[in-house]
C-alpha cells in the first residue's frame, strides 16, 4: 500500500518499516560500540549505506558503482578489525532471554564454571570475587581494570585468584561466558546497618548488587564460606547446590521470592 509520492519516488508502508528496522539496527550497534573506535567506523559505514541507497533511488549509476565497491571493502575491513566486538554481539544475541526460552537452553557454561571454581577456591582456602553481568552495563567498573576478554574456564578463574597473582585482590567481570576484565574495583556498600565485621570483599559485593542487576559471588579467604549478592540482597553460607540453584534462578527466571 502506497502512502505518498515525492516526484518519482513512491513511499509505501513496507518502505517505512524497512527504514525503521535499518535505523534500529544501526542505533543498537552504535550503542554497543559507543565509546570505542568501532563507533566512528560504524558511522562511516552508515554514511556509505545511505549514499548507496540514494544512488539507487536517484538512478546515479556511477555513484552507485563506486559506493558498491567501497561498501564491500568497508564491511570486510569492519569484520576483520572488530572481530572481538562482533563476536560479543553474536554471543549477546545467543544469550538473549527470548532465544534461551525458545531453544530451552538448560544452563549457561558460566554457571558450571563459576560453581566449580568457587568450590576449588574454598578447598584451597583462597578468596575470590566474581561478578556475573546481566543487563546493566558495567563499563565504568571495567575502565580501570585489566582487560582479558577470555573464554571462561575454572582453571583461569583459579589462576586469577591465586594469592601470588597481581589480580587476585580485585573482582572479575564475566558476561556471556567471557571473562571480560579482572582486578576490578567495586563500589563499597554504604548501608549503615551492615555488620561491622563484614569484610571488604563482602561490602564490595553488596555495593555492586545495590547499583546494578549483576550477580556477585564472594568466597571468603578467612572462613572459606561462600556468599551471593543480588539486587541489594545478601545470601550467606551458600553451599554448592544452593549456589547452582540460585544462579540458574537468577539468570533464567529472575528471583521471584527474596529471602
Amino acid at each position: 500500500m502506497d502512502l505518498f509520492t515525492i516526484k518519482f519516488i513512491t513511499i509505501s508502508i513496507l518502505d517505512i518499516i524497512d527504514i525503521i528496522i535499518v535505523f534500529l539496527i544501526f542505533y543498537k550497534l552504535y550503542e554497543f560500540f559507543k565509546g570505542s573506535r568501532a563507533a566512528q567506523m560504524l558511522i562511516g559505514l552508515a554514511l556509505i549505506v545511505l549514499l548507496t541507497i540514494a544512488s539507487r533511488v536517484l538512478h546515479l549509476q556511477s555513484l552507485g558503482w563506486i559506493m558498491g565497491k567501497v561498501q564491500t571493502v568497508w564491511v570486510i575491513a569492519f569484520v576483520i578489525v572488530f572481530q572481538p566486538e562482533l563476536r560479543r554481539i553474536l554471543i549477546n544475541i545467543g544469550q538473549n532471554r527470548l532465544f534461551r526460552t525458545i531453544f530451552h537452553e538448560p544452563r549457561s557454561k558460566t554457571i558450571n564454571e563459576t560453581v566449580e571454581a568457587t568450590q576449588e577456591l574454598v578447598r584451597r582456602k583462597w578468596g575470590g570475587l566474581i561478578v556475573l553481568s546481566k543487563e546493566n552495563s558495567l563499563k565504568n567498573i571495567k575502565e580501570n581494570s585489566t582487560e582479558l576478554n577470555a573464554k571462561i574456564s575454572t582453571g583461569l578463574l583459579i589462576s586469577i585468584f591465586n594469592p601470588n597473582s597481581p589480580l587476585h585482590d580485585g573482582a572479575v567481570i564475566i558476561q556471556n561466558d567471557i571473562i571480560e576484565a579482572a582486578g576490578c574495583i567495586l563500589p563499597l556498600s554504604s548501608n549503615p546497618d551492615l555488620d561491622p565485621l563484614m569484610g571488604t570483599r563482602h561490602r564490595a559485593a553488596l555495593g555492586m548488587a545495590e547499583e546494578s542487576d549483576a550477580i556477585i559471588v564472594v568466597i571468603s579467604e578467612e572462613t572459606q564460606k561462600v556468599a551471593l549478592a543480588h539486587s541489594g540482597m545478601f545470601y550467606r553460607n551458600v553451599d554448592e547446590d544452593m549456589l547452582r540453584g540460585l544462579l540458574n534462578k537468577l539468570f533464567f527466571t529472575g528471583l521471584e521470592e527474596k529471602k
